[in-house]
């Protein structure tokens, strides 16, 4: 049974605590869109995907348990200032502002309606957020679906069999509304029987990998190894071959229009990696990351996170043999005094990436070398050119 890391049902919502984990599984209450913002900016959920179901849910809950106006201008103007509030928790994911802007679409359309009332503009925001949940889950099992074929398709491992992956920071269902991407294709892989073994890197500072991905991985009781973020270069030189490493597979935060990707701290350095052995480097993202009005990478406001998240770590008690967790201490690892610098992304160009997987299929370069980032959102019904997206 894949992780749940958001619960929800109309007018509740629960939160999976990620700082947390992984020695502890306790959910929170989120009651209010000021939970929601809390919850996003303290990092207890994460995840571009995840941050803007949260965001969305958090502002329905409130809708639904408050005493609202009865007048629709009234909870219009409310619910716009509340998601533009939200936005302003974790500016680099673009999933949270695209999201906003179609629920502030919505709650305008259905003020401007003949008639309206404050109960039917809340009726039609909660419907959208729900729906928003829904869709995020289909969307990562389709992204899972044609990451894992392109793979087998397009790789030599794949061709002649099982494959290993590695993937950075967390991107599985502790970072969406479930299944997730770059963790998604190895599900996918798993649940096919092709997967051979999943490596995960620990992904410092914040070390998402070591601590969620590792802990969806055992979970799921799928094989896989941790290695730290250095070590990704000697994996590739000294197992890629005996353990049939196809790809490296990474989440985002946001694909600029040229198909520059930022995500999380660490994967710029992992593309070129796998660019010098030969291995394809693969983001996996649902069209909700892609900002055609981000042109290129240079465009991308980079978060700084605080100094302190480098120089100390955070985690309960082991006394050599076993855990205590009812003692969790903060322990420092660098010499006090030393300054920081801790961006929390960094940009991956464009011409370091072999796909970007979709929940419509594989977007692949042109002759050229170049992505058409556009023609992801013309496949509605209709074909695309299969050298632009592959999958479909």
């Amino acid at each position: 049974m894949v992780l749940q890391a958001i619960k929800y049902s109309r007018g509740q919502l629960e939160i999976l605590d990620q700082l947390k984990l992984p020695h502890a599984e306790e959910y929170d209450h989120v009651y209010s869109s000021t939970d929601a913002w809390h919850a996003i900016k303290e990092m207890r959920t994460r995840g571009a995907p995840a941050i803007a179901i949260v965001a969305a849910l958090g502002l329905a809950v409130e809708l639904e348990n408050m005493k609202l106006s009865s007048v629709a201008e009234e909870v219009e103007i409310f619910a716009i200032e509340k998601l533009n509030y939200l936005v302003t928790s974790r500016p680099t994911a673009v999933n949270l502002a695209d999201a906003a802007r179609k629920l502030t679409k919505i709650v305008q359309d259905a003020a401007a309606t003949e008639g309206a009332t404050g109960g039917d503009v809340k009726e039609a925001y909660i419907q959208a957020a729900e729906q928003m949940l829904v869709a995020d889950v289909q969307d990562n099992e389709a992204i899972g679906k044609h990451g894992a074929e392109w793979i087998m398709q397009n790789t030599v491992a794949g061709k002649q069999g099982q494959v290993s992956l590695l993937t950075h920071c967390n991107t599985g269902s502790l970072a969406t509304a479930g299944y997730g991407t770059a963790l998604g294709v190895i599900r996918s892989l798993h649940s096919k029987g092709s997967l051979k073994h999943a490596f995960c890197t620990e992904t410092r500072p914040y070390n998402q990998g070591s601590r969620l991905t590792a802990f969806e991985l055992v979970h799921d009781e799928i094989p896989a190894t941790l290695v730290t973020d250095s070590m990704a270069a000697a994996l590739l030189r000294l197992k890629g071959p005996t353990e049939h490493i196809a790809a490296i597979v990474v989440g985002a935060d946001r694909v600029a229009a040229n198909g520059d990707t930022a995500n999380k701290i660490g994967t710029y350095s992992l593309a070129i990696v796998a660019k010098y052995h030969g291995v394809k480097f693969l983001v996996a993202a649902p069209r909700t990351t892609i900002d055609l009005d981000t042109k290129s990478g240079h465009d991308i406001v980079i978060e700084e996170r605080p100094g302190r998240e480098v120089t100390v770590i955070k985690g309960p008690r082991h006394d050599g043999v076993s855990l205590d967790l009812n003692v969790v201490e903060t322990v420092s690892i660098a010499a006090n005094g030393i300054g920081v610098w801790n961006p929390s992304f960094d940009v991956t160009p464009a011409e370091l990436i072999d796909g970007i997987i979709t929940e419509v299929g594989v977007i692949e370069k042109d002759s050229n070398g170049e992505f058409h980032m556009d023609e992801v959102f013309k496949t509605e019904g209709t074909k695309v050119k299969p050298s632009t997206i592959g999958g479909i």
